[in-house]
């Protein structure tokens, strides 16, 4: 097995992670490269109903390296909700199984706020976002004011930033009609989180090209499908990211040469 990155062929929902879970099985690392917890997959191994959004499908099996890409926007409280979710399911989750890129973006209550208040206003013209706050995460990063995973080992820095993001976003919420939101609670809640986030947090670029010079075979998981991608995609009615196979060297940090083989589902 060379290389694979898997992407879904449509708008999404075309079965992908059934291919994922297939083909996890002989891979040794799985990343997920974009998107968000707006993506969804269920497998079922053994008889176990295993609900994923956020974390890649090779968490669920022994001796795989699980990876969260940089182009990933992360909602820390989601994140660790899954996480317990699959702990409960006796699933082991670990450093040793699992890495977050410290570049990964975060997506904050502000963010959710926002999206559900845009989408309320729009009313017949709404895009149909989920809500949880993707867009909105991904215009930050991209505005380079939003905050990263790695942001969360400073919490003094990291309290000023989210600051700062508030007061750009609160003019938008109190023009339309809405109260802003205050700064300490989104701070409390991440600092209540970050000791359990911080020990699977390191460089994905590098733990990749580790893995690709000792010849292990890595697979890259896809979420949505390419006729939602940003760019590509059957535009304003698309996701907020890019979708397209490209987008795995980019979201992970690897060279597009690294990548053997393309699966659309």
């Amino acid at each position: 097995m060379t290389n694979v990155v898997v992407i879904g062929s449509q708008w999404g929902d075309e079965g992908k992670g059934k291919i994922v879970d297939w083909l996890s099985e002989r891979a040794d690392v799985i990343v997920r490269f974009q998107g968000g917890h707006n993506a969804g997959h269920t497998l079922v191994i053994d008889g176990v109903e295993y609900k994923l959004s956020l974390l890649p499908s090779g968490i669920v099996r022994s001796g795989k390296m699980s990876v969260i890409g940089n182009g990933v926007v992360i909602d820390p409280n989601a994140l660790i909700t899954e996480m317990d979710k699959l702990l409960s399911q006796n699933v082991a989750i670990s450093p040793d199984n699992l890495l977050i890129s410290y570049s990964a973006s975060m997506i904050l209550p502000v963010h959710q706020r926002v999206d559900q208040v845009r989408e309320a206003i729009a009313a017949k013209a709404k895009i149909g976002t989920t809500g949880r706050g993707i867009g909105p995460a991904y215009e930050d990063k991209v505005a380079r004011r939003g905050l990263r995973l790695a942001d969360i080992v400073d919490p003094s820095a990291m309290a000023e930033k989210v600051r700062l993001l508030l007061a750009h976003h609160n003019l938008f919420l109190k023009g339309a009609g809405e109260e802003p939101m205050e700064a300490e609670p989104i701070i409390d809640s991440i600092n209540s989180l970050r000791d359990r986030i911080m020990p699977f947090l390191g460089e994905a670029w590098a733990v990749l090209d580790d893995a690709r010079r000792d010849n292990k075979r890595i697979l890259y998981e896809g979420a949505q499908g390419v006729m939602l991608d940003i760019d590509h995609g059957t535009y304003p009615f698309v996701t907020s990211s890019n979708t397209v196979a490209g987008q795995a060297a980019t979201g992970a940090g690897v060279g597009v040469t690294t990548i053997g083989y393309v699966l659309g589902i």
